[in-house]
């Protein structure tokens, strides 16, 4: 069976911290960049490649949003970072026996500039999961049961990407496709971790009941900003909320998958094309029967 290998940068991100946390905060940032991240090119070109391909400064969401809470944030980091090594290796092969696959996989654990707290992609050539401890920490997902959550979330996207690359299957783009993209991770949590508990409800205990409440409100929502030509990016950055929920796109597709496991296996369901005729229809069945 594979195996997943940890790349764990947070003690140099740490040796670097002690020599910069009372510096000025563009040395902080220029630091991270020329020092902490120097011997991971790979990690620091990925991260700022992230936000120059939405037009955005890379050192403006650092200076905003990132290196003003480091240090406050310092313990979260590192209780997430322990319980990301603890539970990383059980998780991986808990989720290769429901979901029957068979991948090698890195996970990176870093800290970064905000691109989020699990980001599936690949590093040295292999298929790969990043944990951003800052965006960790800021969510409030350190402890054991959230970092569970994570992981497992994470793990669904990678298996959806390994079974399209698998079946010469492109990655879509899109509201449509970040729905169903999403909404598969999330059911895949649900099955690794065969619980009713969702890591977002580990920073809002009341996240997952008020999505259930407002699932037609939702559905209907979604709808109109897709069919408006807007962003949908309040359903799912962690930044952006709705209503003071974030990520209800989440259980928005998650909702989807469950409907078309119905009719489709899970691995079906990951090699779907066109995606917009399958989840539309969904949608507009849980905007009608809601209560």
């Amino acid at each position: 069976m594979s195996t997943c290998e940890f790349i764990d940068t947070f003690p140099a991100f740490l040796a670097y911290w002690a020599k910069v946390q009372d510096k000025p905060l563009d040395d902080q940032i220029e630091g991270w960049a020329t020092e902490y991240m120097s011997a991971w090119p790979e990690l620091l070109s990925k991260q700022i490649e992230e936000y120059s391909s939405q037009n955005l400064d890379w050192r403006q969401i650092a200076r905003g949003k990132v290196f003003p809470y480091l240090t406050e944030r310092l313990s979260a980091m590192r209780q997430a970072r322990q319980n990301l090594l603890e539970l990383g290796k059980p998780l991986f092969s808990r989720a290769q026996q429901v979901l029957a696959f068979d991948s090698n996989a890195v996970f990176v654990i870093y800290v970064g500039i905000g691109c989020g707290a699990g980001w599936v992609t690949t590093f040295g050539g292999s298929p790969a999961i990043l944990f951003g401890l800052e965006n960790i920490a800021e969510c409030g997902w350190s402890t054991p049961k959230a970092i569970m959550g994570l992981v497992a979330h994470e793990i669904g996207h990678l298996v959806h990407h390994y079974w399209r690359t698998q079946h010469g299957k492109s990655t879509g783009r899109g509201p449509w496709w970040q729905l169903y993209e999403e909404g598969f991770a999330q059911r895949c949590e649900e099955l690794i971790k065969d619980s009713g508990t969702w890591h977002q409800m580990s920073s809002d205990d009341d996240w997952l009941d008020w999505c259930k409440s407002h699932k037609g409100w939702l559905a209907a929502k979604f709808l109109r900003t897709v069919d408006a030509g807007e962003p949908v990016s309040a359903f799912f950055g962690s930044w952006l909320k709705i209503c003071g929920k974030s990520e209800t796109g989440y259980f928005l597709g998650c909702g989807c998958m469950k409907e078309l496991e119905k009719r489709f296996t899970l691995q079906e369901i990951a090699l779907l094309e066109n995606v917009e005729v399958h989840l539309r229809p969904i949608l507009e069945q849980m905007m009608e029967t809601s209560d």
